[in-house]
């Protein structure tokens, strides 16, 4: 998962404010590869954190990203000869890929939006506004998986827009939220290249043990069956 951005500001505060927004742009990521592939019952997936020194970035070099986290590696160039059960297989995987995506951008976003006290909302932000959010790569990525399944424009209009509601939902979700501020106080204090999975994971559980139980953990459903 590539984040994009450019910056030629060195001054310390904007440095330290980019790699806050950054923090909180891969905590959602993690987190929601870990929670949400966990209560869909899917299988558990590799992922990991790696961090650069940030006095040395210039340019697009991004200075924390997530490496690996996605069920579907190759993705196919289309589902229309995979038999019924290994297309509901694949279509199970997609959309937690693209939800886990997306919940990237919309974490940096709704983070940004806490730091300024402005409201966020759905009518607020969409998907094209994640692009400022460090997401033109996780969009593009998710377009991608959208070109694999559905057949007119009009049918990926509406799926990219339940993915977004099931993003949005996620990182509006008031447990999730405290995981994912949680794990990017965590990213900004680690002094590592890489913070590992079971790394994230150790710190994501003893988050929970923590939180106020006020959210809708453990009580997720499977995500609804795609139309193709």
């Amino acid at each position: 998962m590539h984040r994009n951005f450019s910056t030629t500001d060195t001054q310390a505060s904007k440095q330290l404010e980019l790699q806050q927004q950054v923090a909180f742009h891969e905590a959602g990521h993690a987190v929601a590869i870990y929670l949400r592939n966990q209560q869909c019952n899917l299988p558990p997936v590799f992922f990991q954190i790696t961090l650069r020194d940030s006095q040395g970035l210039h340019g697009n070099e991004p200075w924390a990203k997530v490496e690996g986290g996605r069920l579907i590696q190759n993705l196919p160039h289309s589902l229309l000869h995979f038999s019924t059960a290994d297309q509901q297989a694949y279509l199970w995987a997609f959309e937690a890929d693209m939800v886990n995506l997306l919940a990237g951008p919309l974490a940096e976003a709704k983070y940004v939006a806490l730091r300024d006290g402005e409201a966020i909302n759905r009518q607020l932000i969409n998907v094209e506004a994640l692009r400022f959010y460090g997401g033109a790569a996780d969009v593009a990525l998710v377009q991608e998986y959208i070109d694999c399944f559905t057949h007119t424009m009009a049918q990926g209009s509406e799926k990219i827009a339940q993915i977004f509601l099931e993003a949005f939902n996620f990182i509006e979700d008031p447990l999730y939220w405290q995981l994912i501020e949680h794990l990017a106080r965590y990213i900004i204090a680690s002094n590592k290249q890489i913070l590992g999975c079971a790394e994230i994971i150790a710190v994501v559980d003893e988050a929970m043990l923590h939180c106020k139980p006020m959210g809708s953990l453990g009580q997720m459903p499977r995500f609804q069956e795609a139309r193709l």
